[in-house]
């Protein structure tokens, strides 16, 4: 092989080289991505530490009215008696005809260590108005439903949340109620009301036209980030109100209105039966999943820092071949020679980036940590390349390539929905660009100059 063809394929491993190098850098990159995601497991434990102690996620389901009826599931014999037919106990589940729910949520910021974590005060009113139940839908006869020992029972996911003593209104009755629903026979499917409130109600046995049992009480109820509600009744409408102004509206309704602004939001929703997957009355035997229809709202922070710090790390590649690129051109379009320890060099300030990004945005605001991560990041590269090239216009260059690479990353995760048109529309360009620049040069000929350079 010549000489001439040896310089030729110089380039080429060169190439190769980098690339290598860029793959490699992924490992510190990968391992920096794995702390990011430890970083954030922490949060989420200081989350459920605090939790624990103030109150959960908050699902709330009821009221529900549930009676108790004999069925008759055999028939036993002894031995010289007649005889004698075996009945069990069984629950029928009815739901409230109207249910309206008011109420306020109160935001607070508890700190744990570094962490912050949302919490809120609900201060809600319930009211609605029960039928006098249908057991002929169940076939069910009225002959076999224990009246006295009818139960109304109100599902709260963590009952610690509770800040004080409930008190019913039932049927111009003031009731008090007692801890738990494990009595209740609820179907096992059905998690969120598998821990509540519960009290005995007065059922008349007989139906007058046009009786309701109307109800109301309210609820001081802690809660951590999220609380929703299941749409029991027929008619379901739940109006809330809050001083935090970034909630996500979730589960499987959205509020028919909502008015978000700087100073909180209000939004309303309304659910008929129509709209749910479940009946307004069901037995024991029978399976009624609530869970589904289960609606409400989060309260977020406006920006978590964990997952943009994801998210920027994604794009470690391209900032690493971007920033070897443009170290590549200009080290084929001056004749400057750079060793691979010194792209080494480059690419592990590019990653430490990131670190530093991370540890940053754990105490300022994420878009403030990302301007000193890079300007620092920036800064210490072009001093490094002022050393290398020993040509001011060419560090400059370089920086100003770095601002511009560092600047369409921050665009990038600022605009969330239009990341991937953003993202492609900027790598066509720097595509153009390199193939624009590049235009010119011939390749063969480098080979052969730098041939004639050593000579």
């Amino acid at each position: 092989m010549s000489k001439s063809a040896g310089f030729k394929n110089s380039i080429i491993l060169k190439m190769v080289a980098i690339a290598f190098l860029v793959l490699v850098l992924l490992i510190p990159t990968t391992m920096i991505g794995g702390l990011i995601s430890e970083r954030e497991q922490r949060r989420d434990d200081a989350i459920q530490e605090v939790g624990d102690k103030w109150g959960g996620s908050q699902t709330l389901a009821g009221p529900i009215l549930t009676i108790p009826y004999k069925k008759i599931v055999g028939v036993a014999t002894e031995k010289g008696q007649p005889p004698k037919t075996v009945e069990e106990i069984h629950y029928a589940h009815f739901m409230p005809e109207k249910l309206a729910v008011k109420g306020k949520i109160d935001p607070q910021i508890l700190r744990r260590g570094i962490y912050k974590i949302i919490v809120y005060n609900s201060q809600l009113q319930f009211s609605g108005q029960f039928l006098p139940p249908d057991f002929k839908n169940l076939n069910i006869n009225d002959q076999d439903v224990i009246w006295s020992d009818a139960i109304l029972s109100f599902g709260i996911s963590d009952l610690r949340g509770i800040k004080e003593n409930i008190k019913i209104n039932w049927d111009k009755k003031v009731l008090n109620p007692n801890s738990g629903l494990s009595n209740l026979d609820l179907p096992g499917d059905n998690s969120y009301i598998q821990t509540g409130v519960n009290t005995k109600v007065f059922l008349s046995s007989t139906t007058t036209l046009g009786k309701v049992y109307p109800f109301s009480f309210d609820l001081n109820l802690n809660g951590n980030k999220e609380l929703y509600f299941l749409p029991v009744g027929n008619e379901t409408a739940v109006d809330l109100v809050s001083g935090w102004n970034n909630p996500s509206f979730d589960g499987a309704f959205l509020p028919d209105s909502r008015e978000v602004n700087q100073n909180g939001f209000k939004a309303a929703w309304k659910v008929l039966q129509l709209n749910r997957s479940f009946s307004s009355s069901w037995t024991s035997e029978s399976s009624n999943n609530l869970s589904n229809s289960a609606f409400g709202v989060k309260l977020l922070f406006p920006v978590d820092e964990y997952q943009k710090n994801m998210r920027s790390i994604k794009y470690a590649i391209l900032v690493i071949a971007l920033t070897f690129l443009i170290f590549f051109f200009i080290e084929v379009m001056n004749k400057i020679r750079i060793h691979p320890i010194q792209y080494i060099l480059v690419g592990l300030a590019l990653v430490l980036f990131f670190s530093l990004l991370l540890s940053l945005s754990e105490y300022l605001n994420f878009n403030l940590a990302y301007l000193l991560a890079s300007a620092a990041t920036i800064l210490m590269i072009t001093l490094y390349t002022k050393a290398l090239f020993k040509n001011n216009k060419l560090s400059f260059l370089s920086a100003g390539f770095l601002i511009l690479i560092y600047s369409f990353i921050f665009t990038i995760l600022q605009l969330q929905d239009y990341s991937l048109l953003i993202g492609s529309i900027g790598l066509f360009a720097v595509l153009a660009a390199v193939m624009f620049i590049s235009r010119k040069i011939n390749w063969y000929e480098i080979g052969a100059r730098d041939i004639s350079d050593k000579k």
